[in-house]
């Protein structure tokens, strides 16, 4: 078995990576798990400046892993550990984005992505909703696009993601992209950008004080549904669900 997550430095800025390519890394609970002990680790590394969160394979994060699927809790906890780690977390993507994946990059403090990168809300169309990761999406995510994407599924594309505001930037290249960003934060001394991230994130949290338990409850209550169960017997058979129409 991997570890899932790989980890590299440079110059003060720790590359974290989803390393679980054969499952599209699918938050699996074993691969929550891993990432949520390598966040706990970079918050604690002085060492550490900022912390780049990206992906191995073509897929970024397919979401929820169907066969294996994280306890509603653990996932709210790794997403509230984006919010609050006292370090700056940027988020790269060159590839597809799905459902939970895109909780992952709401809840960065930046994001960018490649024009070949895509991303969907594709909840609905397994009979369950966003419910969890509207955590950090509500308050940072223009509201008219996400009732459209949320409702319909629909794939979008990453110039259309950064004007909905789930991207902070998009380009050809992600890298010359992230350059200037990565400069800033090596050249910004530690304790602003903690006290700085903690004043842009007040408003999030505030969503997690306050719907987390909510949403949490509904996320257990509707994957436990027979439409989920429908849903996703479809999704793995690889066939329409019943409802379509």
């Amino acid at each position: 078995m991997t570890s899932l997550i790989g980890r590299a430095r440079a110059r003060g800025v720790e590359w974290v990576s989803l390393d679980s390519p054969d499952t599209r890394n699918a938050l699996s609970a074993a691969l929550v798990d891993a990432l949520t002990t390598a966040l706990t680790e970079c918050g604690k590394d002085d060492d550490v400046r900022a912390v780049v969160l990206t992906h191995t394979g073509n897929t970024f994060c397919a979401g929820a892993d169907l066969r294996d699927p994280p306890h509603p809790d653990a996932l709210v906890g790794l997403l509230r550990q984006l919010v609050e780690l006292p370090k700056p977390v940027v988020a790269r993507v060159t590839g597809h984005v799905r459902a939970g994946g895109l909780g992952l990059l709401a809840a960065c403090d930046i994001a960018a992505a490649s024009h070949a990168a895509g991303f969907a809300f594709t909840e609905v169309r397994i009979g369950v909703a966003p419910a969890v990761i509207s955590l950090p999406l509500l308050p940072r995510t223009d509201p008219r696009a996400l009732a459209r994407y949320y409702l319909t599924g629909e794939r979008f594309d990453a110039v259309e993601a950064a004007r909905i505001g789930l991207l902070t930037a998009a380009g050809e290249d992600v890298d010359a992209v992230l350059e200037p960003v990565l400069d800033g934060l090596r050249r910004s001394a530690p304790g602003a950008l903690a006290e700085t991230k903690r004043l842009l994130t007040a408003r999030v949290l505030e969503a997690f004080d306050r719907d987390a338990a909510d949403l949490t409850a509904l996320s257990a209550r509707l994957f436990s549904s027979a439409q989920a169960r429908e849903g996703m017997t479809a999704f793995l058979e690889r066939r329409d669900p019943e409802w379509l129409v």
